[in-house]
């Protein structure tokens, strides 16, 4: 009896390990430096320091109720109340939402850069794909608000997990800002961890997705149901751009199809972009500045009272 009992106990304590084990896989996926992205960015041309370094900012720590600082840039070439919030993908941090700021900036937009929770500068010790990360994007939405009044008009942007924690922020937080733009966005967080868990490492996702749900409740107080854009994204009522690269193995554009299938009211779908995930822009600059444009014109901008 004792044997069973201690076979039985083995047992749980390995499938406990095991859960441990892919929860740590994700929550502390190994960041890119810092500098390593900025060097990355300006040897590529999207980041061109003189241009940067002309350009009036502030440096702000804005306190997340999570008990950690985020670190964001403030970028105001403008006199006027014209923004943009730009949201990274996992790995990543600020400096690459430059080569998107700047398209904004061509537009008449100011722009607000920051660095997700466990990135960059900013304080968090996990990453939680958009749970904890929303709540910081409306902490950023507050400091913009406080700074230049309820009547400010802007958009957020965001890549990848980015682009997924806008869509949670906008559709179970506040749809606050006037406008959304999605760049490869997964649809459901656990959906997209079954694809990568048998893509990557050969694992069941089927038997398993249950002992990381459950891990991740002990663990950090959510589960894979809350990391799931497309059970809120009806409830986001204001203009989405919904973007995707359709040679994307990494997160599948039907993803954002079915996204932008289950979004009501105004929206834009496209999917023609050639590159890898998070390549959009990288392989078509010109292409891409030109979607914005006219989603702009048709969506945003057209017989508004906006000052450019």
């Amino acid at each position: 009896m004792r044997k069973k009992w201690a076979i039985l106990g083995g047992t749980l304590s390995s499938i406990g390990l095991l859960g441990v084990y892919i929860t740590n896989r994700f929550m502390y996926l190994p960041k890119k430096g810092d500098d390593f992205i900025r060097a990355r960015e300006t040897e590529s041309t999207r980041l061109i320091e003189e241009e940067y370094d002309s350009l009036p900012k502030e440096e702000v720590l804005i306190p997340s109720q999570y008990g950690y600082d985020i670190k964001a840039i403030f970028v105001k070439p403008y006199p006027h109340k014209k923004f943009m919030i730009f949201s990274h993908g996992v790995t990543e941090n600020k400096w690459n939402s430059i080569k998107y700021m700047n398209l904004f900036i061509k537009q008449g937009f100011n722009a607000v850069i920051y660095d997700h929770r466990r990135h960059g500068e900013s304080g968090g010790k996990t990453t939680s794909y958009g749970y904890f990360e929303k709540y910081d994007l409306k902490a950023v939405v507050d400091e913009l608000i406080r700074r230049e009044g309820d009547d400010v008009f802007f958009g957020i942007h965001g890549e990848s997990m980015g682009a997924a924690t806008l869509l949670l922020y906008a559709g179970s937080v506040e749809d606050r800002a006037d406008f959304y733009i999605a760049d490869c966005p997964f649809s459901d967080f656990g959906e997209q961890l079954a694809y990568r868990m048998s893509a990557e490492v050969k694992l069941p996702a089927k038997f398993l997705l249950p002992l990381v749900d459950g891990t991740l409740k002990l663990r950090q107080g959510y589960t894979l149901k809350d990391l799931s854009p497309i059970s809120v994204v009806q409830n986001i009522l204001k203009p989405v751009l919904f973007i995707h690269s359709k040679n994307d193995d990494f997160i599948l554009p039907q993803m954002t199809k079915d996204l932008f299938e289950k979004k009501q009211g105004p929206k834009e779908l496209f999917l023609d972009f050639s590159g890898t995930h998070a390549q959009s822009y990288n392989d078509n600059p010109e292409e891409y500045e030109e979607l914005i444009q006219r989603f702009l014109e048709q969506f945003v901008l057209k017989g508004k009272d906006v000052v450019s």
